[in-house]
């Protein structure tokens, strides 16, 4: 079990983990060893999760995820597996911490009366600057 949060785990069963080659530091090794992660994880059909975050980590995982709700992570940066595995888990972690926090609520604000007639007295000047630049009309 991945412990999320203390009312959130997901089984380890619920991780599909695929080894590839990755590119980057490693020398030869890179031509030969199958370091880098693709961790895949179904979120649409988890058990583990409360409907709520499940709307909510499909919308932040944006690209990640599939139209059928999986997401897919990678890790490459490091030159072992299991460093890459290790960090491929800890960004689904940090995904799903960040989607088990419910946004706070936008609170409504009024412009102030006195910004509102500045912003107004100032647009009166700068029209009567310009209309002062422009020709005299010829009546």
């Amino acid at each position: 079990m991945i412990r999320i949060t203390s009312a959130i785990a997901i089984d380890e069963s619920e991780l599909e983990e695929r080894f590839v080659l990755a590119s980057g530091p490693g020398g030869q090794n890179v031509n030969k060893v199958a370091s880098a992660v693709q961790l895949r994880f179904d979120a649409a059909n988890s058990p583990s999760l409360p409907d709520a975050v499940r709307a909510r980590l499909l919308k932040l995982s944006g690209a990640r995820a599939s139209k059928a709700g999986v997401i897919t992570i990678v890790a490459r940066r490091h030159r072992t597996q299991e460093r890459n595995r290790a960090e491929a888990r800890e960004k689904l972690v940090g995904l799903i911490r960040r989607a088990a926090t419910p946004p706070k609520r936008r609170l409504k604000t009024r412009v102030p009366t006195g910004e509102r007639t500045k912003r107004l007295e100032k647009k009166r000047q700068r029209s009567t600057i310009k209309r002062a630049r422009s020709r005299p009309n010829e009546a």
